[in-house]
């Protein structure tokens, strides 16, 4: 499992007075990036690949308010991914100092060819990074099937 920690920030509250929604959204990117940069996965190795990360949902799990001040922590594990490594889910919790799980999020990552603009092949050199990756108990290889399992289709206006 790999974690970071945040300090809970004025701008990181809502008119609650409590963590944010999108606060939750920017601490589990920030964790997924400096991860992947810790694994060698850093933005210049996507840019020579020509990759970068996209997100396909995110699902928050809202347990117990976090308040201004309460240092936190952001835990990330990976439940999946396809054997080609382009799809991986994601899962992260979020824990105060006495370990007190405050809220869980599953989500569902991939990589767009930066010059097309359509999904990216994952190089060998990256799969094996991949594989690397810290795995939560519940982990299987995803199928074309996992990705599409809530069903949304766009619809348009017109």
């Amino acid at each position: 499992m790999y974690t970071k920690q945040f300090d809970i920030r004025w701008s990181d509250i809502d008119a609650n007075k409590h963590l944010g929604n999108s606060t939750y959204i920017d601490y589990m990117s920030h964790t997924r990036m400096a991860f992947f940069t810790k694994k060698g996965i850093g933005l210049e190795t996507m840019e020579t690949f020509g990759l970068g990360p996209i997100v396909f949902y995110e699902h928050v799990y809202y347990f117990k308010e976090i308040l201004l001040g309460s240092p936190i922590t952001v835990s990330l594990e990976v439940s999946g991914y396809s054997e080609e490594g382009n799809f991986i889910k994601f899962e992260h919790n979020f824990y105060d100092q006495k370990g007190k799980n405050l809220a869980f999020s599953e989500m569902l990552f991939s990589w767009i060819d930066l010059e097309t603009r359509k999904l990216g092949a994952v190089p060998s050199e990256l799969l094996q990074i991949i594989e690397t990756f810290p795995k939560s108990e519940n982990f299987k290889t995803l199928t074309k099937a996992d990705t599409r399992k809530f069903g949304r289709t766009p619809k348009d206006l017109i």
